[in-house]
């Protein structure tokens, strides 16, 4: 019984290599061969320092993203929606970064946004240490979709663009901060 080796005779041919039965490789395509595999493993080191991965499942995430199969984890996200319907805004944050740890889903972020929006919104003032966020956040959001509109019925600003306005007009110091009637004004 023969095994099935590659197995290289020298008393034949010097350019083929001849394997157990009838195939034969000629030296160019073994040559072909080796080039494709040396520019995969060149490749792959290549992702592995643009993408900086600190452990295997990143490296998962991170190819996933690059072969445009990147999915978010639903669980997390429906956990995070429960939190932000609670007002746990902090541990909504935290559910939509395990949701989406690449940031590449437009709702998700917009959901992100808009709890460092309703955390930091206050009658007298707001925060701006939660409203910076926000805002680079919602930033994102635009560049992933230039047109995201939210589908749930529950918030009272649909768009990217209108929490972008809050979240710009909330940093800024205007007479109108100074007013009375302030009081009275609802949050979105």
């Amino acid at each position: 019984m023969k095994a099935n080796f590659f197995i290289f005779r020298a008393s034949e041919k010097p350019c083929i290599l001849k394997v157990s039965g009838n195939y034969t490789m000629k030296e160019k395509y073994i040559h072909i061969l080796g080039i494709a595999l040396v520019a995969l493993g060149l490749g792959f080191v290549a992702f592995l320092y643009w993408s900086e991965p600190r452990t295997l499942a990143e490296v998962a995430t991170k190819s996933q993203v690059v072969l445009g199969t990147y999915e978010i984890n639903k669980d997390e996200f429906t956990r995070g929606l429960a939190l932000f319907r609670s007002d746990d805004f902090i541990g909504a944050r935290a559910a939509f970064d395990r949701a989406d740890p690449e940031k590449r889903d437009a709702n998700t972020q917009f959901y992100t946004a808009y709890s460092y929006y309703r955390q930091g919104w206050g009658r007298l003032s707001n925060d701006d240490t939660l409203f910076k966020p926000g805002l680079e956040t919602i930033d994102r959001v635009m560049i992933l979709d230039p047109n995201f509109r939210s589908s749930d019925e529950t918030l009272t600003m649909k768009t990217a663009s209108e929490l972008k306005n809050e979240l710009e007009e909330g940093l800024k110091l205007t007479p109108d901060d100074f007013n009375p009637m302030k009081l009275t004004r609802e949050r979105k």
